[in-house]
C-alpha cells in the first residue's frame, strides 16, 4: 500500500454507560492509504459510522491507536483535536449541519475564519463557485434545496485544502438524481485535490465507485477488497 493516510491499528470502542453501554467497535484494524478512495458498508448498527468518526477524531476509543496524517490522534487533547480537525480533516454528514442563522457563504467561511485567516470569505466564495453555487451566496440555508445544502457542505468541508475527507451517508436525505450529482461533485473534487477519501454509504453502487470497499459487521471488519477493474 502507498504512505499511509490513516492507520487504526486494534481499535476498541464503547458507548453508553452501566448497563446500557454498547461495544460498537472490536478491535479494528485498517490502513488507508494517501489519496486513496475507501467505501464503508454493512448493515445498520455494523459500527461503520462510529468508525468513520473515530477516524475524523470526533470519537475516542477506549483502546487501540488512530493515526491520521502522521498524527497520533489518541495522543492529542479536545484542543489540539479540534485544531487539527479543522487543519486536516473535511468532514460532510448526511444532515448538511448548517448554521440556519448564517448564509452560505457565512457556514463555508467559517472553518477559515475559526482558524483566524485573514482571506476567509474570499477563498469561501471561490469554494462556492466550485460547486456551482456562486449566484447563492447570500442564501440562507432554509432558501436552499437539499442538494443545494449538501454542495454547501462539501465546500465547507473542502474550503480548509484538508488531506482527508470523510463523508457519512452523503446522499441520504437526498433524491437519486440530487444525490448522483453530490456523489460526482464529491469525487471530482477528491480527484482534483489528490486528497483521501473515506465514505459511508448503503448504496453498494456508491462504493463501488471507491477503489476499496470494506465492509463492518458487528464491530468488526468482515471483508475489504479492492474494486474490480
Amino acid at each position: 500500500m502507498q504512505d499511509k493516510a490513516i492507520a487504526l491499528q486494534d481499535v476498541d470502542l464503547s458507548l453508553g454507560r452501566g448497563p446500557a453501554r454498547v461495544h460498537i467497535l472490536k478491535g479494528v484494524s485498517l490502513a488507508v492509504g494517501r489519496g486513496e478512495a475507501v467505501g464503508l458498508v454493512g448493515p445498520s448498527g455494523s459500527g461503520k459510522s462510529t468508525l468513520l468518526m473515530t477516524m475524523a477524531g470526533l470519537e475516542r476509543p477506549d483502546s487501540g491507536t488512530v493515526v491520521v496524517d502522521g498524527t497520533d490522534l489518541t495522543g492529542l487533547d479536545e484542543d489540539a483535536l479540534a485544531r487539527f480537525r479543522g487543519r486536516r480533516i473535511g468532514i460532510v454528514f448526511q444532515s448538511f449541519h448548517l448554521i440556519p442563522t448564517m448564509t452560505a457563504l457565512e457556514n463555508v467561511a467559517l472553518p477559515l475564519e475559526l482558524a483566524g485567516e485573514p482571506d476567509a470569505f474570499e477563498r469561501a466564495e471561490a469554494e462556492m463557485r466550485a460547486v456551482g453555487l456562486g449566484h447563492r451566496l447570500h442564501h440562507y440555508p432554509s432558501q436552499l434545496s437539499g442538494g443545494e445544502q449538501q454542495r454547501v457542505a462539501i465546500a465547507r468541508a473542502i474550503v480548509p485544502n484538508p488531506a482527508i475527507l470523510v463523508a457519512d451517508e452523503p446522499t441520504g436525505n437526498l433524491d437519486e438524481s440530487t444525490g448522483r450529482s453530490v456523489v460526482d461533485l464529491l469525487f471530482a473534487l477528491r480527484r482534483e485535490r489528490g486528497a483521501t477519501l473515506v465514505l459511508v454509504t448503503h448504496d453498494l453502487n456508491l462504493a463501488r465507485l471507491c477503489d476499496r470497499t470494506v465492509r463492518l459487521r458487528s464491530g468488526r471488519i468482515d471483508a475489504d477488497a479492492a474494486a474490480a477493474a
